[in-house]
């Protein structure tokens, strides 16, 4: 088994504005560092850690080529990659909402879309096993012609469009399991039935007004969106129930090609813009279920390709062991907060009411 991990040192260098948590600060208080919670440390701590324990010399590091423009043009229109990249030849600004940028901007969104779409080539071209996209700025966000949410590109979608046109597969199935709704690739494949986009996220953190169950596609893609949202506190149990009993069936009904995963880590416990007490092994033991999966219905074709995540701390951690099951590795970076996350878990009264709406959902489906 090869696992392939993509990255450049200059996705590191993406850098946010004056603002302290989500909003603005307009120089009234101390900005973070870094400006917004999407700094370069969640990733940058992740190299590392892969690099102290060793887990680096046991997977297969590659860089990529910046997207092309073309790549680009399959997805975002082009009045849309034109107002962003002048903006970054000026310096910077925000074409969105929370979608600040420095100098230089535009052409690190097209490296890091460009991490993604090298990812999926070398899985779908039996290169690699199974690849990891260490992708940033993050994608999952970003609607074909409004950015937002961190998001600038939208790097699945563009190296999902790039795989189709160079003819190495014809089905994709997307499993988004950033804390927060992938509104940005559902919006890019809602009409289509070619791919599959389920998204598994806290209801109503963000954007608040998209990711409701309900919301199964349009036309043509009717039925080939599945949003799964789910309750603040859900926890490990009941991440891993919803993944076996909703998410895992629909994309095993699907049947694609390949499987990619939005694979932002921001369920984690601690995290400060989620709420859902995930754990490392949570993200293990999901890593193992759609390992499992693509191994039954896609030859084992499958892609992470990094999203959100912003504890600084556990971030790291937690992508540790999504690569210690991707490679089927030995060496192990231990939870530091192991002894603690298991403890705030829910309770028995929590996961029968989390029972129920999950119950509802899957009765929707098959009926």
């Amino acid at each position: 088994m090869t696992t392939g991990f993509f990255w450049d040192e200059r996705c590191f260098w993406h850098g946010g504005g004056n603002y302290a948590g989500m909003l603005p600060v307009g120089g009234l208080v101390q900005p973070l560092d870094g400006g917004l919670p999407e700094s370069p440390e969640t990733k940058r701590r992740l190299k590392n850690l892969i690099e102290v324990t060793g887990l680096a010399r046991e997977l297969d590091l590659r860089g990529a080529d910046m997207a092309t423009r073309d790549d680009l043009l399959r997805v975002h229109p082009a009045h849309y990659l034109d107002e962003f990249k002048s903006l970054s030849d000026a310096g910077g600004g925000e074409l969105g909402r929370r979608t600040p940028f420095g100098p230089g901007g535009y052409e690190i969104a097209t490296l890091s879309a460009g991490l993604a779409k090298a990812s999926l080539a070398a899985v779908l071209k039996g290169e690699v096993t199974n690849a990891y996209a260490l992708s940033r700025p993050p994608g999952h966000h970003c609607l074909p012609d409004y950015p937002n949410g961190f998001c600038l590109l939208n790097n699945i979608s563009i190296a999902i469009e790039a795989a189709r046109d160079a003819g190495l597969a014809p089905r994709f199935a997307v499993l988004d399991w950033d804390v927060h709704h992938g509104n940005g690739t559902e919006a890019v494949f809602y009409d289509r039935d070619d791919v599959l986009t389920v998204s598994l996220h806290q209801d109503r953190n963000y954007p608040m007004d998209t990711g409701g169950f309900a919301d199964r596609g349009r036309g043509a893609g009717t039925g080939y969106n599945l949003n799964i949202p789910l309750p603040p506190g859900t926890g490990h149990q009941g991440y891993l129930a919803a993944m076996d009993r909703l998410a895992l069936p629909a994309i095993r009904a699907f049947a694609p090609d390949v499987l990619i995963i939005a694979c932002g880590y921001d369920a984690g416990a601690n995290d400060p813009l989620g709420r859902m007490l995930a754990t490392a092994d949570t993200f293990g033991q999901m890593t193992k279920q759609v390992m499992d999966l693509a191994g039954d219905i896609c030859d084992g074709r499958l892609l992470m390709v990094h999203e959100g995540g912003y504890s600084e701390t556990y971030v790291p951690f937690c992508a540790h062991r999504v690569l210690e099951v991707m490679s089927g590795s030995q060496i192990s970076a231990p939870d530091p907060f192991g002894d603690v996350f298991p403890l705030r878990q829910p309770d028995a009264g929590f996961d029968a009411y989390l029972d129920g709406v999950i119950g509802a959902m899957e009765k929707t489906l098959n009926q």
